[in-house]
């Protein structure tokens, strides 16, 4: 085998090696899913922020796959509500989980 064949050939496990570590699957996400994730919870906790009738401080956010799991203590159901049509409102989010409480 030649220099260059066998430079080929370590490149080419490398390259397969790495594209196999960002794969996705039901209970890990990929690279790229792990950045939209963050952008979506970014974009729910300002939604949140902006929303003056709620607390952002009262509520948790995390995101996986899209989902949002919202969770915390609020002082009413309305607020709830409010809090999950927000969260619904934001590009990117495909369900909302209320895991809230009123406290």
């Amino acid at each position: 085998m030649t220099q260059f064949a066998r430079i080929s050939v370590l490149v080419a496990a490398v390259a397969l090696t790495a594209l196999a570590g960002c794969a996705s699957t039901q209970k890990h996400e990929s690279t790229g899913q792990y950045i939209d994730d963050t952008a979506i919870t970014t974009g729910v906790k300002a939604a949140i922020f902006n929303e003056p009738t709620l607390k952002s401080a009262e509520i948790n956010v995390e995101t996986f796959k899209g989902r949002v799991q919202l969770s915390g203590f609020v002082s009413s159901r309305a607020n709830i509500d409010r809090a999950v049509a927000v969260a619904q409102g934001v590009r990117g989010v495909t369900s909302v989980a209320n895991d809230m409480r009123v406290k």
